[in-house]
């Protein structure tokens, strides 16, 4: 597995000149699925006195190299003196064959700087043709060559020109430097890293104490930036997965939701469209010759499919979900664990609509469940509007009206038009407990890969046309939001309270502790009962003191810990000591079951990944 990543590579364009007495070929049938369109003219060539070029374009070419190839065609020229040159794509010369559209324009730009300055014709075959070719070669010492041509290349981030500005809600226009920041410190922190480049202090960062509690760990014996979870990491995971599904459908729109693969082959036009606008953080893979991409996000399964689709404008708006495993080459530096990954989960939301007002409107929605899903958690999102310049300039009534909606001034990056697919796209960032900006939901109103993927719907004329399409996550990754909850735990716990998860995302969420064996069936029994409701339970059967078996249900951060005795037993009550308010009550089964049940009621259910028993259970948290 490979990646585009800041290391040095070598670049290859390799070349077999044969000088030609006569050279003639003609096209038979495709040799791809898009080759390059024929006409009378190209379909067939006849020469005498050429210099017939067969060239390979391998997988890393660019055009960076057209220089050094057209300058070594033009030398042999210079010498054998032919009456004119044949461009000639052959995938004979290497196995490392460049994508077809990257092939055609690095052919095409060779072909055209021939053109303007070889002195003589030059022509080219069509790619992507089977061909049958007829040669006679002069046999001079210089009728055959062949050459390879190398440039070492550092390849540079590319930098691209914003323009800040801090926008209030109430459609005030600041520069960066113009605002007084008094009262809006989460704006100033996130100013300070995206305008000004501010590299915060690090410390010790909590959040990764709390993943490795839970057992959301790295994965030593993979790539760097891989997870694993561990039975009580499992169950947030598939707890958060399940919730995102929720989430969408909430939205009160129709919602879809697939199951896709995780690889694209980049020799599909649009995938390697969509790929080259997203940059330099792509997993690549090779099998069988042909270069894939790992998906960063659902769009390439969601769209290869949604291509496949009739659709009728009566069916829009309409969603398609999928919880995808995601992957992006980050940086080894920059990698941390549950918030910058190279493989994480995406709960990857895009809403087709109509046209651009029914988005914006739609996009409103959208927006006030991202908001509410943070207040749930007890944060509250600061945002960074990325912003093409026309929607600036022409929509800047719907800007400040997203900003309304925020309830807090954001800050706006203004891009040219035309370099992503997006004209809109919203981070919503939290300032963790290090004081950092960390990015967690986000939405973008994307105007072009409709079109790319040839995603369309029939409107009320009977005419096709292509949608708007909104792309979010509303809680983020699966692994963010996480990061999100452990996060809010990291400023309680600064704060002087107790650290605490969600009950409904807790792994075990009710720990019943007998304080003898003598009472292990009636812990069972009361389990059991909990169990058959839906909420996650074990026993510490264990034979160890019951002080310990306390401690330890406190450093998992238990909600709910049910302790049995002989006054319990006799009385068929628990005494259950609550974790967020660290008090203690006796309940009754029933009474605490209907608590649990209150308290979850928005939340799904997931079973628990482990045995009841913990005598049964090994050591699995480090």
């Amino acid at each position: 597995m490979s990646g585009k990543g800041p290391v040095t590579r070598c670049f290859f364009v390799r070349l077999l000149s044969i000088h030609a007495r006569t050279f003639s070929y003609r096209v038979l049938e495709k040799a791809i699925e898009e080759p390059e369109p024929v006409d009378q003219d190209s379909r067939e060539g006849v020469f005498e006195n050429s210099l017939v070029i067969f060239i390979t374009i391998e997988a890393e070419d660019t055009v960076d190299l057209i220089e050094e190839a057209s300058a070594e065609i033009l030398d042999i020229s210079s010498k054998v003196k032919p009456a004119s040159i044949v461009l000639y794509p052959y995938a004979h010369l290497s196995p490392q064959l460049a994508l077809p559209n990257k092939a055609i324009e690095v052919l095409t730009a060779l072909y055209d700087v021939l053109k303007q300055k070889a002195g003589i014709p030059v022509y080219k075959a069509p790619f992507g043709w089977y061909k049958s070719f007829k040669l006679e070669c002069y046999g001079h010492p210089l009728s055959e060559l062949s050459r390879t041509i190398t440039k070492k290349t550092q390849p540079g981030k590319k930098i691209l020109e914003k323009e800040f500005y801090i926008v209030t809600p109430s459609g005030e226009i600041y520069a960066p430097d113009k605002f007084d920041y008094a009262g809006y410190s989460e704006l100033k922190i996130l100013v300070d890293k995206e305008v000004y480049g501010k590299e915060f202090e690090g410390g010790e960062n909590r959040v990764n104490y709390y993943c490795k509690k839970f057992g959301l760990e790295w994965e030593s014996m993979s790539d760097h930036g891989h997870m694993r979870y561990s039975p009580y990491a499992a169950v947030m995971i598939e707890a958060v997965s399940r919730y995102s599904w929720q989430v969408a459908r909430a939205l009160g729109l129709p919602v879809f939701r697939i199951i896709g693969t995780n690889m694209f082959n980049l020799k599909e036009k649009p995938v390697y469209e969509h790929a080259s606008l997203f940059g330099d953080r792509l997993y690549e893979i090779e099998v069988d010759g042909e270069k894939y991409v790992l998906r960063y996000a659902a769009c390439h399964q969601q769209f290869a499919m949604l291509k496949d689709w009739v659709i009728s404008y009566k069916d829009l708006p309409f969603g398609v979900f999928e919880v995808a495993d995601s992957y992006r080459l980050e940086q080894r530096g920059e990698l941390s664990l549950c918030f910058r990954l190279r493989k994480f989960y995406m709960p990857d939301l895009h809403i087709l609509t109509r046209d651009f007002r029914e988005a914006i409107e739609v996009s409103k929605i959208v927006q006030r469940q991202i908001h509410s899903e943070a207040r749930k958690v007890g944060r509250k999102y600061v945002a960074l509007y990325n912003i093409t310049r026309d929607f600036f300039e022409n929509y800047r009534d719907v800007l400040v009206e997203f900003i309304k909606n925020d309830g807090y001034p954001a800050l706006v990056a203004v891009i040219p038009p035309g370099i992503y697919y997006w004209v809109l796209n919203v981070e919503y960032h939290i300032i963790d407990n290090l004081n950092r900006p960390r990015e967690i939901a986000t939405f973008q109103i994307d105007t072009g890969n409709s079109r790319r993927f040839g995603i369309a719907y029939v409107d009320e004329k009977g005419d096709r046309r292509y949608p708007i399409i909104i792309h979010t996550a509303i809680i983020g990754s699966i692994e963010r939001y996480i990061y999100m909850v452990l996060d809010t735990a990291a400023y309680m716990e600064r704060n002087g309270q107790v650290p605490a998860l969600p009950t409904w995302l807790s792994p075990v969420q009710v720990r019943v502790i007998p304080v003898s064996k003598e009472y292990n069936e009636y812990a069972y029994n009361v389990a059991k009962r909990i169990l058959d409701e839906g909420f996650r339970v074990d026993v510490d059967d264990r034979d160890i003191t019951l002080g310990k078996k306390i401690r330890e249900a406190g450093i998992l951060w238990i909600p709910y810990i049910i302790v049995l005795g002989k006054r319990e037993f006799e009385t068929q009550t628990l005494n259950v000591r609550i974790r967020v308010t660290n008090k203690q009550v006796t309940l009754k089964l029933e009474e605490f079951i209907k608590m649990l049940r209150k308290e979850c009621e928005e939340y799904p259910q997931v079973e628990p990944y482990f045995p009841m028993s913990l005598s049964k259970q090994p050591v699995f948290l480090s």
